[in-house]
């Protein structure tokens, strides 16, 4: 009997049980919200190109700050135009050269023309004298072309921003020999506006549609981006274009949306969140945050 009793009191006693945790109780109603569906975006430029020579040559002058805002038609990179030059002169003198052999071939067959009407010179001179007349004049046209290739070279020798953008670091410094079409000199993208990318699911594809052709319900700051951050980009977007098609292993489509630019605060690269106003008018059940654990 006392070995039993030492056994069983040597057996844990239960733990008491919890007390009741103490709660406040909330009534959960109905309003108006405003939320945001958010997207991971990128920032891309809507255009850029890399320049390239189109002529050989030595790099002599470079015309631009590195990493600034550039205008169409500024010139960025001068080669070396010494032997363009020479050949615009070359083919200027040859032009000189074909003019003067019309001029004179032209007298010529004048000449014979009066004479034939009298029957003063044998018809084999006269036409031998319009065949060289054709080929003074198709002379001069090649002279002509030959002028117009130099000159088109020559002016190869000068590159210009194709449009208005921003200009990265040049991958050229003065004196280095470029190859036409081989040699990248630089990048250029335009910056205002600045365009942004994202992807959607192909469900939700209809609902962006309506938003682009306009027909859902006017909205003032319905795309809006968080900047990498976290700040809110002050100024609104519109889509710029929807992606062609549904990529079929993912079932998501790319959206481009267009953001102005004007201090060029937008770099391309740069990674942002697409904030699409939702649109539903209806009130919505609303429940504080910290009740949800």
């Amino acid at each position: 009997f006392v070995g039993c009793l030492t056994i069983f009191s040597c057996k844990p006693k239960p733990a008491p049980p919890a007390p009741p945790v103490p709660v406040n109780l909330v009534t959960v109603g109905a309003r108006p919200v405003t939320y945001y569906d958010k997207y991971p975006s990128t920032t891309v430029a809507i255009s850029q190109v890399s320049l390239t020579a189109q002529v050989t040559g030595y790099i002599t002058a470079i015309d631009f700050t590195e990493g600034s805002h550039v205008h169409k038609g500024q010139l960025l990179y001068k080669l070396d135009e010494r032997l363009y030059m020479a050949a615009v002169d070359q083919a200027r003198a040859t032009l000189r050269v074909d003019s003067g052999n019309l001029k004179l071939t032209q007298q010529d067959a004048d000449r014979y023309a009066y004479l034939a009407k009298y029957k003063a010179i044998a018809t084999q001179l006269v036409d031998h004298a319009n065949i060289q007349l054709q080929n003074a004049k198709d002379s001069v046209t090649a002279a002509q072309q030959q002028l117009k290739t130099a000159l088109t070279n020559l002016s190869y020798s000068n590159i210009y921003a194709p449009f208005d953008g921003t200009i990265g670091i040049s991958q050229v410094r003065i004196g280095n020999l470029v190859s036409p079409g081989t040699t990248v000199l630089n990048t250029i993208s335009t910056d205002n506006p600045m365009g942004v990318d994202f992807l959607v699911n192909e469900k939700q594809l209809p609902h962006f549609e309506q938003l682009q052709a306009g027909k859902a319900r006017s909205i003032d700051s319905l795309f809006t981006i968080q900047l990498p951050d976290g700040e809110l980009y002050p100024l609104p977007g519109k889509i710029l274009f929807i992606d062609r098609a549904v990529d079929p292993q993912t079932g998501a489509i790319d959206i481009r949306l267009a953001f102005p630019n004007p201090d060029y605060i937008l770099r391309p690269g740069m990674s942002t969140v697409v904030r699409v106003h939702n649109q539903d008018a209806a009130p919505q059940t609303v429940v504080p945050s910290r009740a949800v654990v």
